[in-house]
C-alpha cells in the first residue's frame, strides 16, 4: 500500500506517521478482471477508491454505451452522486483492464473525517482536484474541436493504453468511424 501512502502524503504532507498508519489500516485491496463491474447501475456507492494500476470507465446508458468518465492510476474517487445522496447510481463502472484498487468504506471515511482534521483537508483537496478536472473537461467540450480534444488525450502519458478506440470515441462524443477519420487526417 506504499503507493496509497505516498499519494496521501502528497496531499497531506504534514500528516504524522501514526495518523498515516491509522488511515492506511482502514483500506482494503480489490482486484477486478477486465470488463468486470466495480459498481452496477442501480446499486449505491459506499466506498472511496484509489486506483493502484489499471483503469476504470463510467458507462452511462443501457443500449448505447457512453463512456462518461475514465479513472486512471493514481486517482482517488467515488461515484459521488450516489455516494453523497445514498441513491442508486446511474452508471456502470467497469474495469477496462485488470485493475487493482484500494478502497475504504463510507463509515470508515466518515470516522476519519471526524477524528483527523488533516483527513478533512485531504478530502477537500481531492474534491477540489476532481472539480478542476471536471471544469477542464466541460471547457474542452465547449471550446475545442474534436480533433483538439483528441490531441489533448494523446498528451496524457499512457492514456491510450487503457481504453479502446471505441471507448475513446464515445468519450469524445463521436462515432468510432469519425475518430478513425480524425486519426487518419492527423497522421
Amino acid at each position: 500500500m506504499q503507493e496509497l501512502a505516498d499519494f496521501i502524503k502528497t496531499h497531506c504532507p504534514y500528516l504524522n506517521e501514526e495518523d498515516l498508519s491509522f488511515i492506511i489500516s482502514k483500506f482494503r485491496m480489490q482486484t477486478l478482471r477486465k470488463k468486470q463491474l466495480m459498481l452496477k447501475r442501480g446499486q449505491t456507492a459506499n466506498r472511496y477508491y484509489y486506483v493502484k494500476n489499471g483503469a476504470l470507465r463510467f458507462i452511462y446508458g443501457k443500449n448505447q454505451e457512453l463512456t462518461a468518465w475514465i479513472v486512471l492510476p493514481g486517482e482517488f474517487f467515488t461515484e459521488i452522486s450516489s455516494f453523497r445522496m445514498q441513491a442508486p447510481t446511474r452508471f456502470d463502472i467497469e474495469a477496462v483492464e485488470e485493475t487493482e484498487l484500494y478502497y475504504i468504506e463510507r463509515a470508515e471515511m466518515e470516522l476519519l473525517y471526524r477524528q483527523l482534521p488533516a483527513w478533512q483537508e485531504f478530502g477537500r483537496k481531492i474534491w477540489e482536484t476532481m472539480a478542476m478536472r471536471m471544469i477542464d473537461e466541460i471547457i474542452r467540450f465547449q471550446t475545442m474541436t474534436v480533433e483538439e480534444r483528441y490531441l489533448e488525450f494523446l498528451k496524457q502519458p499512457g492514456f491510450m493504453q487503457y481504453i479502446s478506440v471505441k471507448q475513446l470515441a464515445s468519450y469524445l462524443g463521436i462515432t468510432p468511424n469519425a475518430l478513425s477519420r480524425i486519426r487518419k487526417n492527423l497522421r
